[in-house]
């Protein structure tokens, strides 16, 4: 039986697309196909300007499930569970509109590569990030571009090879990851419901080619992400991160 929820509410043209896992917002396949296929409908639907993608919860979004994780038994699998995450966020990148995440709390891993691939994000002073990959035996290989988009080089460096530290709000603020950080969530829905109402009200073919703007020479990425996949599903697979996981869930 499915725990995890996406579901979507179209409000004055914003569509308000939210998810929900009992572990702290992880990740499985079957919630990453959901989501994947929801930013798709609200590509298509007309009656949607723009697109606010946030959680339930203290916590934005755990990544990976790591029982999923360790529930994979063979490379095809393990390429299958990545690439999830690789269609989405080529999803977010293809949108015609532009997608905003609003980021309430604490994000690790995939999460953080969620908060990358979208237009624009805000958060709380409560969001802080990790990229907790290397220390459990792969790496951010799949979200390494979006985040390497977003932040440059020298941070994404800092994330992913520091993988154990929390990074505050602000820091991710100060690299570029998010726009905007608020004291209260409250104070954080608020701005959000604020910003995604007035693009909704811009003209959606300047929003459109904006978009494009903001997106070039990232043709590739269908192909770039899928090899990077492969990376994450040869690794995963391997006794060191078996062993991680196995420790972990004692």
């Amino acid at each position: 039986m499915t725990q995890g929820t996406v579901r979507m509410e179209i409000i004055n043209s914003v569509g308000y697309i939210t998810f929900f896992h009992p572990s702290s917002n992880a990740m499985p396949g079957y919630l990453l196909q959901q989501l994947n296929g929801t930013l798709q409908q609200a590509g298509n639907d007309d009656n949607i300007k723009v697109i606010v993608l946030q959680s339930e919860g203290r916590t934005f979004c755990a990544g990976a499930s790591f029982d999923e994780l360790m529930a994979l038994n063979n490379l095809s699998q393990a390429v299958e569970f990545f690439m999830g995450f690789a269609r989405v966020i080529n999803t977010m990148r293809q949108l015609p509109k532009f997608v905003i995440t609003k980021v309430q709390g604490k994000a690790v891993g995939g999460g953080v590569g969620l908060i990358a691939a979208s237009d624009f994000s805000l958060a709380s002073v409560q969001a802080a990030i990790k990229l907790s990959e290397l220390s459990i035996g792969i790496g951010p290989y799949v979200i390494g571009p979006a985040v390497k988009r977003k932040t440059g080089i020298a941070a994404f460096s800092e994330l992913s090879i520091d993988a154990t530290t929390w990074h505050t709000a602000y820091w991710a603020r100060e690299k570029g990851l998010f726009a905007k950080v608020y004291d209260t969530n409250d104070e954080l829905d608020k701005e959000t419901e604020i910003l995604a109402e007035k693009l909704a009200g811009y003209d959606p073919e300047a929003s459109r080619m904006l978009k494009r703007e903001l997106w070039l020479d990232t043709e590739n990425w269908d192909s770039l992400l899928a090899e990077k996949a492969q990376i994450s599903a040869r690794l995963v697979l391997r006794d060191f991160t078996r062993d991680f996981l196995k420790k972990f869930k004692k």
